[in-house]
């Protein structure tokens, strides 16, 4: 009994010999097939996430879907100027000196085309573009998918934005665009542009979104989706679709030193004046009467306020809304109907949104203490008073008005006396002697002006004698210019 006990155990003790033996070659064989030295990696497991990005392996089916609703637009500009002799003569000479020998000469008729892009926001033919594609042009193309050409007509601009609606009449209905949401949209999602870049049409270009609120100094109401998605000269007035098919931006600017940096307006601005292009023409925004300013960090300290965010309010205009309502200067806006102000672009873009009549909600912090006012807007006007110097015995083609505090701090410029040129005739003394809008008018005839109301007095008077000297003020520069009517 005990031998085969004894013979039982030397087996299973084989076997585990063995075993191991087996088990220990093999974790040999495998040693030797690692880099010596290299620790073993192990593989991630993937994230599985519905709002997991995908890289698309295609845009084809996206761009099939919406290119029918963007159309091409070309325009016809017509300028006037130039000696009928012009070419090579009339380069090495200059106008004057024809006019010396053959006395007065016809003005030559100039023809600048350009190209634009656009899209179709209603199937009776209402199309969304730039407005520097469309503006001051004689005549205006567009061609849509199936190769058709209409003649538009302007409905309205908006140049502060750069947005303009026009309108074709079609044969019948036509594809549009969906409208999107631009203020979901997030940096880093997928989007592409189509447009006619260089003539070339129905370009579909790819990228993603750079960055959001671009101020690039176009205008009071930059607001930006930055893109690198291409986009060149001819994609103005284009859509930036999202993945999901819906414009989320009209492509509008580049950057000229650099590639891949491009901007496109929010549709959402587009949307949200939609309805005065449609109506009136142009744009009606809210005004509130007040001048602000950014606040650093010292200001923040000597006000007993907590952070930068918000505008601190410089000047309140006497009988405007804000006056009205009670808030005065070093309050701090730091709210507009519940939604919190940024800095002063913030609000400048709140207020524009604002509908005249509008009863809004303002909170300001004034020595340190949350108030709230509520505030009725009123319609902002830009030209608050505008004095003309086109015909009449006002022939010398000036356009011009008061310098009011808000002009002052857009353009910068001193408002303490003198008037600001807004427009100038073409082919006036004026356009003659090279005035040009943003001139400020300082004195006419070494009288000082202070008033729109004074310079209309004296410029009339100048005009009854044919002749006038106007000191101007040209950014930091100051210089004499006479004007003599014929």
């Amino acid at each position: 009994m005990k031998s085969q006990n004894r013979k039982t155990f030397f087996m299973f003790l084989m076997a585990f010999l063995v075993a191991f033996f087996i088990v220990s070659f093999v974790e040999v064989l495998r040693s030797s097939f690692r880099t010596a030295g290299a620790p073993e990696i192990q593989m991630a497991s993937a994230v599985s996430s519905p709002d997991a990005v995908k890289v698309p392996l295609s845009f084809s089916d996206l761009a099939e879907k919406v290119k029918p609703a963007v159309v091409n637009i070309s325009t016809t500009k017509t300028f006037k100027g130039g000696s009928p002799f012009g070419g090579q003569f009339g380069g090495q000479f200059g106008d004057d000196f024809f006019e010396r020998f053959f006395g007065d000469l016809p003005k030559r008729e100039f023809k600048q085309r350009s190209l634009g892009s656009g899209f179709i926001i209603s199937s009776d033919g209402y199309i969304f573009t730039n407005s520097h594609v469309v503006e001051k042009a004689d005549k205006i193309l567009v061609k849509v998918s199936d190769d058709k050409e209409y003649e538009a007509k302007v409905i309205g601009t908006d140049s502060k934005t750069d947005i303009a609606l026009i309108k074709i009449k079609p044969n019948s209905s036509l594809p549009v665009v969906e409208i999107g949401d631009s203020d979901k949209v997030r940096v880093g999602e997928w989007v592409i542009a189509i447009g006619n870049p260089f003539g070339l049409e129905q370009t579909v270009t790819a990228g993603i979104v750079s960055a959001k609120g671009r101020v690039i100094g176009a205008g009071p109401y930059d607001n930006f989706i930055q893109t690198d998605a291409s986009i060149n000269p001819g994609n103005s007035g284009g859509p930036l679709f999202g993945m999901d098919g819906r414009v989320i931006g009209i492509n509008t600017a580049i950057v000229a030193q650099g590639q891949g940096i491009g901007f496109a307006i929010p549709i959402n601005m587009a949307k949200s004046i939609l309805a005065d292009l449609k109506t009136k023409g142009k744009v009606t925004r809210g005004w509130l009467g007040i001048s602000i300013q950014d606040i650093n960090e010292d200001m923040a300290k000597n006000l007993n306020n907590k952070s930068k965010n918000g505008a601190i309010v410089t000047d309140v205009f006497k009988g405007d809304p804000a006056d009205l309502a009670g808030i005065k200067v070093e309050d701090i806006i730091t709210e507009i109907n519940g939604k919190s102000v940024k800095d002063t672009h913030d609000l400048l873009l709140k207020i524009a949104t604002l509908h005249v009549g509008e009863k809004i909600s303002v909170k300001v912090i004034r020595d340190g203490k949350e108030m709230l006012f509520y505030v009725t807007v009123t319609e902002r006007k830009d030209k608050q008073e505008i004095v003309s110097a086109k015909g009449g015995k006002y022939s010398f083609g000036i356009s011009a008005q008061e310098i009011t505090p808000e002009i002052s701090r857009q353009l910068n410029i001193p408002h303490e006396y003198g008037v600001i040129i807004n427009d100038i005739e073409n082919g006036s003394p004026a356009d003659d002697v090279g005035l040009q809008p943003q001139d400020i008018i300082l004195q006419v005839n070494r009288v000082r002006i202070t008033s729109i109301k004074q310079y209309a007095k004296e410029i009339s008077k100048a005009a009854e004698k044919k002749n006038v000297t106007l000191l101007v003020q040209r950014g930091r520069s100051k210089f004499f210019i006479n004007l003599r009517l014929q």
